[in-house]
């Protein structure tokens, strides 16, 4: 069974900063593609954040670049994201995903966490 739990985040103030965390556990065999996605609200189209390979190549929404940085330990299968210069509008529920192999002979799956609310608000 494969588990990504995310961390970090909370209220804070417009212009300040969070450290989100994702971290998968379980039968883990090697994790591909990750990604952070957002919910704004209830019934609002989520939107994709930023991904990064199992190689650190690394995607941004035009909305976070040169805000936000996706990062990730293959050690400790951990992805990150550093939000900087938080704006209001970028208050939502954030999500992470993987594609996950379980066992080297297996396709990826995609798994999803539960989420963690960030709300951006003076």
């Amino acid at each position: 069974q494969v588990q990504l739990v995310e961390s970090g985040g909370g209220l804070v103030q417009p212009g300040g900063s969070l450290r989100l965390s994702c971290a998968a556990s379980g039968s883990i065999s090697s994790i591909n593609l990750m990604r952070w996605h957002r919910r704004p609200a209830p019934g609002k189209e989520r939107e994709l954040v930023a991904s990064i390979t199992s190689g650190g190549s690394t995607n941004y929404a035009d909305s976070v670049k040169g805000r936000f940085t996706i990062s990730r330990d293959n050690v400790r299968n951990t992805m990150y994201l550093q939000m900087d210069s938080l704006k209001p509008e970028d208050t939502a529920v954030y999500y992470c995903n993987a594609n996950i192999k379980t066992t080297r002979w297996d396709f990826a799956s995609l798994y999803w966490g539960q989420g963690t609310q960030v709300t951006v608000s003076s």
